[in-house]
Parts: structure tokens; C-alpha cells; sequence
């Protein structure tokens, strides 16, 4: 049997993980998409450092640490072997999506700033979208056409009163 601060302390672990409002879906897709983007950060990286140029060197160095920090934040289980992986998953997990998105894009923008080419822009596309997926989910959920319509409604006899341009009848 579990006592009542292990039963009260589950919910509110639930609640914390929903309490940026994305859904399973969504959130999956956020980490699937971080995925792909160490992935082509990672071979892009690589194949960015195969050169003599220094600042392709570095933005390669750096594109490659970009995927470490994604699989590191998005999916701890890939890195195992790492002491620290899920200590840093959980404190990324703390974040809230606009953090998310703001870190995101600035990683993938600054080897495209250090060196730019095709290499480095297609290698931090998939990193910089996954930073925009988490921006568009710090934007919240779509509110429905009837709440929407009834809130214009509301409004709209709200400057009428204003004006005074409502018919109270006859008099």
C-alpha cells in the first residue's frame, strides 16, 4: 500500500509535466523532430570539419555539440553512458517551451552566423524547426469558433452600450 504522500505526490508530477499545456502528440512530435535535427546536425557537422578553413572547422565543432545537447535534452535514453544525461533531461524538462524555442533557434543559428553555407544551413534547419515547433506550442491551444463568436458578441453590445446605440424599446 502507498501512503498519502506518495498517492498526493503523483498527481501533482502529472500536472507539472502538462502544465505547458502541449499534447502527447504534439510533444512527440517536438521530440521526434529534435531527434532528426541532432541527427542532421551530427552527420552535418562532420562533414563541415572535413575542411581546412577554421571557421568551418568551428561551426562543424559546434554543429556537433548542437546534437549533443539535443539527444542530451530530448531523448536521455540515447545517452546512457553519460553520467549527467538525466539530470540535464530532467532539468530541460523544467523549461518551459518558449525557453525551449529560444535555445533551440540560437544554437542552430550560430554556426549558420560563424560560417555560412548550405552545409550549415541545411545541417541547423530540422534543430531551428524544432526550436519554432516549441515557440508555436509556448503560443498555447487554439480556441474554439463558438467561445470565439460569443466574446465578439459581447464586445460588440459592450460599445454599443458605450454609444449608446441600443434600442431599449419602446418608451
Amino acid at each position: 500500500m502507498m501512503n498519502t504522500e506518495e498517492t498526493s505526490a503523483q498527481p501533482k508530477a502529472a500536472a507539472a509535466a502538462d502544465d505547458d499545456g502541449m499534447s502527447w502528440w504534439y510533444r512527440w512530435l517536438c521530440k521526434i523532430a529534435g531527434v532528426l535535427g541532432g541527427i542532421s546536425c551530427a552527420i552535418a557537422g562532420i562533414w563541415n570539419c572535413v575542411t581546412v578553413n577554421p571557421l568551418n572547422i568551428a561551426a562543424g565543432v559546434w554543429m556537433v555539440l548542437n546534437a549533443c545537447v539535443l539527444f542530451l535534452c530530448e531523448v536521455p535514453f540515447c545517452c546512457q553512458f553519460v553520467e549527467f544525461a538525466n539530470a540535464v533531461a530532467a532539468r530541460a524538462d523544467k523549461l518551459r517551451p518558449w525557453q525551449k524555442a529560444f535555445f533551440y533557434c540560437g544554437m542552430a543559428l550560430f554556426p549558420v552566423c560563424l560560417k555560412f553555407s548550405i552545409n550549415t544551413l541545411f545541417g541547423n534547419a530540422i534543430a531551428f524547426a524544432t526550436g519554432v515547433l516549441y515557440g508555436l506550442a509556448s503560443l498555447g491551444k487554439k480556441g474554439d469558433a463558438v467561445s470565439y463568436a460569443r466574446l465578439q458578441h459581447q464586445k460588440q453590445g459592450d460599445e454599443e452600450k458605450m454609444t449608446g446605440t441600443i434600442d431599449d424599446g419602446p418608451q
